[in-house]
């Protein structure tokens, strides 16, 4: 079984896996899922030019994390929010998911893009870019909306947690495969 790769040298400078906070309110929990890709990505930048190991590593917990992040959401938040939300309001939802799109097509880039490939600084940028677009998109207007419609934000951080730890499971089961890597 394969485990996340270990970067030599720069272990210390490397974000660690974020534990789930303690609470149940669901907005807390996607928000903590937010900083901790926002560390990935500040890592990655950071990271030395020649430094491809690091950069496979941070690409590939990032893309493993916004992986998890997307399923939780659109099977959970999205329609959760799409019957809370009056219409109006649902066209952001509707936008998320495309959003949502948009960042799967470049994780998939992943699986064949190997750090020091021309295109893999660029598509890691851009991914990054993407979801801190999202991510303040929904911090700012989604997530206070749900709050006004008075959405059971602790039900569905329940729901949230527990499919978390299910997808995480799985994906520790599975192993992780650095990027680039196709076995």
């Amino acid at each position: 079984m394969r485990r996340r790769a270990a970067v030599p040298n720069m272990e210390s400078d490397m974000p660690e896996k974020q534990p789930t906070p303690n609470t149940t309110d669901a907005l807390e929990l996607l928000i903590a899922d937010h900083r901790a890709v926002e560390k990935l990505f500040t890592a990655f930048e950071k990271a030395e030019e020649d430094d491809l190991e690091a950069k496979a590593t941070l690409a590939q917990r990032a893309c493993e994390e916004l992986t998890i992040h997307t399923i939780i959401e659109e099977e959970l938040l999205y329609p959760a929010a799409s019957q809370a939300l009056p219409e109006s309001d649902v066209v952001d939802v509707e936008e998320a998911y495309v959003e949502h799109f948009l960042v799967k097509t470049l994780i998939s880039k992943f699986e064949t893009l190997k750090a020091g490939d021309k295109g893999f600084d660029a598509t890691f940028k851009v991914m990054s870019e993407m979801v801190q677009h999202h991510v303040e998109e929904e911090e700012s207007e989604l997530f206070p909306e749900l709050r006004k419609a008075n959405l059971d934000v602790n039900a569905l951080g329940e729901k949230i947690a527990k499919r978390k730890m299910e997808l995480q499971s799985k994906l520790d089961q599975v192993g992780s495969h650095a990027v680039g890597d196709k076995t």
